[in-house]
């Protein structure tokens, strides 16, 4: 895609906060604690994800200053030895109470003593991990690779209720007048964050083409769109800017919005994937995303995204449209929903979104039509989502809210917190706009958040 290399750090808020509780204990000196890290590699970019947070005690230090902490390694072979059963990388993260925004030449000799132990020990393609937290919660990151040479990780972000950058170089203003209102309106950080960005739509027709077209004039880096469908006649009321022409081509969706970015002259690259979203080249490149939408009925694929943005930490806002008419031209119901997902919190299974019959259903449908015709005649699947009308307006609407969510995690500009707008409801025929209650995080996907690659992918028997 062209995009420079770049090596990146994940974890969520609240392993942020653990992570800060312990390492600033109030006594100003230095603490340490260690992680198990997923790992992921597509293209250019190094994917680190924090998945478990192991707590180096205080009280087992064998010393601690300002400028120093030495602890025992003996209690933590085992999750040494874990991290190379499993393939995944390791973090040591310590404090700088002093607030010294370096690696010191006493950690360049720590590291390569630790990190180069574990090298040869729990040996992976991407290296180990060392970083440092200081007192205003900003982390800096390195990687000490295979080949034993210190390297820079680009940006550490951590994804809760907002999304933190650190690491961005975020106050160039736009070299293209094109987006000089949005930094009026946002600031110069965001629009120059959301120029280094990648963010993935996937379901590309009357919602994500309304996101793509947002996204693209916001001035989004790279979009990574995914859809196996292509433009059809009875597209052409709702999708922006299909053309007859591309229905009587039978151009796909994702090549007629790539062709579509590509006219706005506006720097937006496309990566297109004419395919559904359960294929590993797919996964692939979704992982490497900054942020994903998820613009699709189908059970199947919302849970697919849900996993990839618990698998590989990253921030995912679902929008869905119900329009209940009677085919007369009356309305009964027009509900759009949007819901902001974070990798150890709810899910969509646990909001009840979807279900877990939905998704087998329509996973056997994908996979084996006969068997699943079969089955529903017998009636052992049941409560399958038939589709709704779709309208460009209702669309089009849902859309602006879904990407107006993304922005104030990004640039938080609400008077209440987001937290509060984890889950929102409109109901244009009751004219009610509500915010539903957050529950407790997702038993299944709440437990995998930051693990990263592993066999089989997105432990889903389909991607084995």
């Amino acid at each position: 895609m062209g995009s420079p290399e770049a090596t990146i750090l994940r974890l969520t808020e609240g392993q942020h906060a653990q992570l800060r509780t312990h390492l600033f204990p109030g006594d100003g000196r230095e603490s340490v604690a260690l992680a198990l890290c997923g790992t992921h590699r597509s293209g250019t970019r190094t994917l680190f994800c924090v998945h478990a947070v192991k707590p180096v005690p205080n009280e087992a230090c064998l010393s601690r200053s300002a400028e120093q902490v030495v602890w025992p390694m003996e209690p933590f072979v085992p999750l040494f030895a874990e991290a190379a059963r499993k393939h995944m990388a390791v973090l040591k993260i310590h404090s700088h109470p002093t607030g010294y925004a370096r690696f010191s030449a006493l950690d360049d000799k720590a590291d390569r003593a630790l990190l180069g132990s574990l090298v040869s020990m729990a040996p992976v393609e991407t290296g180990h991990i060392s970083a440092v937290m200081l007192p205003d919660g900003g982390i800096f990151a390195r990687t000490y690779t295979p080949t034993k040479r210190f390297k820079r990780i680009d940006r550490v972000t951590v994804v809760g209720d907002e999304v933190v950058h650190h690491g961005v170089a975020r106050q160039k203003p736009p070299a293209d007048e094109a987006f000089l209102r949005t930094a009026q309106a946002f600031g110069l950080g965001t629009v120059a964050l959301l120029k280094q960005m990648r963010i993935g739509v996937v379901g590309c027709s009357g919602t994500g083409s309304w996101v793509v077209e947002m996204l693209a004039r916001l001035g989004v880096g790279e979009l990574v769109l995914v859809d196996p469908d292509h433009v059809e006649r009875k597209n052409l009321n709702r999708i922006l800017n299909s053309t007859a022409g591309d229905a009587k081509a039978g151009r796909t969706k994702v090549q007629m919005l790539g062709r579509a970015i590509r006219r706005m002259g506006l720097g937006t690259e496309v990566l297109p994937f004419a395919t559904d979203i359960l294929q590993p080249t797919v996964v692939s490149a979704l992982a490497s995303c900054d942020f994903l939408f998820g613009c699709v009925d189908s059970a199947d694929g919302r849970d697919a995204l849900n996993r990839i943005a618990a698998f590989y930490t990253i921030p995912y806002v679902d929008v869905g449209v119900y329009l209940q008419a009677d085919g007369n031209g009356g309305v009964q119901q027009v509900v759009a929903a949007v819901h902001y997902l974070i990798p150890d919190g709810s899910s969509l299974l646990s909001r009840r979104v979807i279900t877990a019959e939905q998704v087998r259903a329509e996973s056997l449908q994908r996979r084996a039509p006969k068997q699943y015709a079969a089955l529903r005649k017998e009636g052992y699947i049941q409560g399958i989502v038939v589709n709704s009308p779709a309208v460009i307006s209702i669309n089009g609407f849902a859309a602006s809210h879904a990407v107006n969510e993304m922005l104030a995690r990004l640039h938080p500009f609400r008077r209440d917190a987001n937290s509060e707008f984890r889950h929102q409801t409109f109901s244009l025929a009751d004219g009610a706009w509500l915010r539903i209650e957050d529950g407790p995080p997702c038993p299944y996907l709440s437990k995998r958040a930051g693990r990263g690659d592993c066999r089989p992918l997105l432990d889903n028997s389909e991607l084995a």
